[in-house]
């Protein structure tokens, strides 16, 4: 699995408890991927500025397919926030048809980035 380096946003240093994020599209062709990662950087690119934003990871499973995102909010709302972005509005519709998405979100006491990354697994 490939990950991405964490990327903070404007909340990094917030205390818990905290949201975490976790979104798992598994593309029907790998031929999507590049559409697929080209879009997620170009939106992890807002991720300075998001209201709420303590930070994320993207992640990679080539061999399974699989592309997603973890990420770390101060709160439901503002997860829901950055869920309603037009931008994220429209890459969900763009890819709806080309695979599976699951997503979970659970709280966190306290950010450990090394447990996050763990859930990944």
């Amino acid at each position: 699995m490939l990950t991405s380096r964490w990327i903070p946003g404007p909340e990094s240093d917030r205390p818990g408890p905290l949201i975490a994020a976790l979104t798992d599209f598994r593309m029907r062709r790998l031929l999507d991927l590049p559409g697929i990662a080209r879009h997620g950087r170009s939106l992890s690119r807002h991720w300075p500025g998001l209201p709420g934003a303590v930070g994320m990871w993207l992640w990679a499973d080539l061999a399974g397919r699989r592309v997603g995102s973890l990420s770390v909010w101060r709160s439901e709302e503002d997860l829901r926030g950055f869920v309603r972005l037009p931008e994220h509005v429209a890459i969900m519709r763009a890819y709806r048809d080309r695979g599976t998405l699951r997503s979970r979100t659970w709280p966190v006491d306290a950010l450990d980035r090394g447990a996050l990354l763990r859930s990944l697994r």
